[in-house]
């Protein structure tokens, strides 16, 4: 029997003060994702599911496949790391989610993104 495959995501969030425009409500973030291989074997990251909450309550959904374009294999202890952003209408907001990852039999399991905070700093409290 195959080990159950282990799958940890750690989050790291920005506000991106350069190319954002807050008289115009847009607030750009960028967040970077480590995603690590603590199983015994390969596994792939198929598709990505984001739930993105603006500070009014509003939720937009996006789905798609991969991450910044590619679907990375990621060995047994290996990492896969990625940039990437979001725009809100508001300084604060938080995404969470889920990857669609597929092990070396080709069974397809899903890991958890938990929910983090996108926030300009002078809005934190």
């Amino acid at each position: 029997m195959i080990d159950q495959p282990r799958v940890c995501v750690h989050v790291q969030s920005a506000y991106i003060e350069s190319q954002s425009e807050p008289e115009t409500e847009r607030y750009v973030f960028a967040y970077t994702i480590t995603i690590r291989n603590l199983g015994r074997h390969s596994v792939q990251l198929r598709s990505r599911y984001w739930l993105i909450t603006n500070g009014n309550g509003r939720e937009t959904e996006v789905t798609g496949e991969g991450v910044v374009g590619e679907q990375p294999h990621i060995a047994p202890g290996g990492e896969f790391q990625y940039t990437s952003g979001a725009i809100l209408e508001t300084p604060m907001g938080t995404m969470q989610g889920h990857y669609v990852m597929v092990d070396l039999q080709g069974e397809h399991f899903q890991v958890e993104i938990p929910v983090f905070r996108l926030a300009v700093q002078t809005h934190i409290h």
